[in-house]
């Protein structure tokens, strides 16, 4: 009886397992395929952006550089250029329309020489969504590079194939439960009631919230998370990239200025203590100063 259940369980393991190797290898093949043709219809679409922004500047011989893809596309001139942040809008939006490109991305022209973001703007398939912020102020000639991301790609793969998607989590999950017994989740009060000290406010990471003198501030799922970065490493410079992949990258998609704007956040949260401060190393990232 018990080899008989045993080869029972085996054989629906082994026809779960073939199943998902299977339809994984059919989907990787199909994606390979469409990944490859969308970004060479980006390319040529951004080459021709490229093309219109010189002939707004008069400019019809120097060259538009190689389309370099990485985790983004990134267009560059052979010479300098300034350009009314409309027209680029404009322009990338009537080339990426007649491609059929993805109405979802990020736009961010980024200066040559500190690699700032003179600026940017998001575009979405809502109007009211949309952020184009900033028309018609000129960008003065300078080198810049324009960096388009599409964030949001993968939505319409999804839909389209939600049932097979389902399949394979049921499938997995049934792997889990059968080869996992239930635990029970261990009390978690004592873990949630700890804190770290920071100046005059009482953090609690496990509950995303700040205490101060009875009065608590709650913080989103982000502040939480760079808050306890900055805790860990006090009066120390934390590098933009590390930040960003610790909170974001590892998670998802990062998104144009999101640091920048959580930084804000938290340093609107902290400013009743002067004795801490979140304070931005020009160039590098951001420091926690806690004076003690």
């Amino acid at each position: 009886m018990f080899f008989t259940i045993t080869m029972r369980r085996t054989l629906i393991y082994s026809v779960i397992i073939l199943i998902i190797v299977l339809f994984s290898m059919n989907i990787n093949s199909c994606s390979e395929d469409k990944n490859d043709a969308f970004s060479e219809s980006i390319k040529v679409s951004l080459r021709d952006v490229g093309h219109q922004l010189l002939l707004s500047n008069q400019d019809s011989t120097s060259l538009v550089l190689p389309i370099v893809e990485i985790d983004k596309y990134k267009l560059s001139f052979q010479k300098q250029l300034s350009f009314d942040p409309s027209r680029l809008v404009a322009i990338v939006d009537s080339s990426f329309q007649k491609a059929e490109l993805p109405k979802y991305y990020l736009v961010e022209v980024v200066q040559c020489a500190d690699k700032e973001i003179a600026y940017s703007y998001q575009m979405k398939a809502e109007i009211e969504n949309t952020i184009i912020p900033c028309g018609g102020r000129f960008l003065p000639e300078g080198c810049y590079t324009i960096e388009v991301h599409f964030f949001n790609r993968t939505a319409s793969f999804f839909k389209k194939n939600t049932l097979l998607y389902i399949l394979i989590f049921c499938g997995l999950a049934f792997l889990a439960f059968s080869f996992y017994k239930r635990k029970k989740t261990p009390a978690l009060e004592n873990t949630n009631n700890e804190y770290n000290t920071i100046g005059s406010f009482q953090f609690y990471p496990n509950q995303n919230k700040l205490v101060k003198e009875a009065i608590e501030i709650s913080l989103s799922k982000k502040e939480c998370e760079l808050l306890e970065i900055f805790v860990a490493n006090p009066n120390q410079i934390i590098k933009r990239d590390e930040l960003e992949k610790r909170v974001w990258e590892d998670n998802g998609v990062f998104v144009g200025r999101s640091l920048d704007t959580y930084i804000s956040k938290l340093r609107k949260k902290l400013k009743d203590d002067d004795s801490i401060k979140l304070t931005n190393v020009h160039g590098i990232g951001y420091k926690l100063e806690v004076n003690n």
